[in-house]
């Protein structure tokens, strides 16, 4: 059963400007260290950034934790929402720490994604599925 939906959609170019204005420190602050030897692994890693970007907010949307607080007040991050490829190349979740924590406490068991982008824009949505 379905919990929430999330949909985000972000400028590829405006994600560009923040990583040539702030470089390291603004991709260390969103994005975990695998998430960016990833995208920096693509021939458009700004794009690639931005979906995940676009990504991460939609799972806070979805999932209830928008503005990054769960109901018992413990803080979410955008570093706490790992997106990765599956085998398949399928975009997933990887759930540790804090956010599956928050996932568990808010009944949700699995988040579904969908990622694209075209020319200027990212775009992600998200699925909560209820736990049971």
């Amino acid at each position: 059963m379905i919990k929430g939906v999330g949909v985000d959609i972000v400028k590829i170019k405006r994600i560009g400007s923040a990583v040539d204005r702030w470089g390291r420190r603004f991709l260390e602050r969103v994005f975990t260290a695998e998430e960016i030897d990833s995208c920096y692994g693509k021939a458009e890693p700004y794009a690639s950034l931005a979906v995940r970007f676009a990504a991460k907010e939609a799972v806070m949307k979805a999932s209830g934790l928008a503005g990054g607080k769960t109901r018992g007040g413990m803080k979410i991050s955008f570093r706490d929402i790992e997106i990765v490829n599956q085998a398949s190349g399928a975009p997933a979740i990887r759930k540790t720490g804090k956010l599956e924590a928050a996932l568990a406490a808010a009944g949700i068991k699995d988040i579904h994604l969908s990622l694209s982008h075209e020319k200027e824009y990212g775009v992600a949505m998200a699925v909560a599925e209820r736990a049971g």
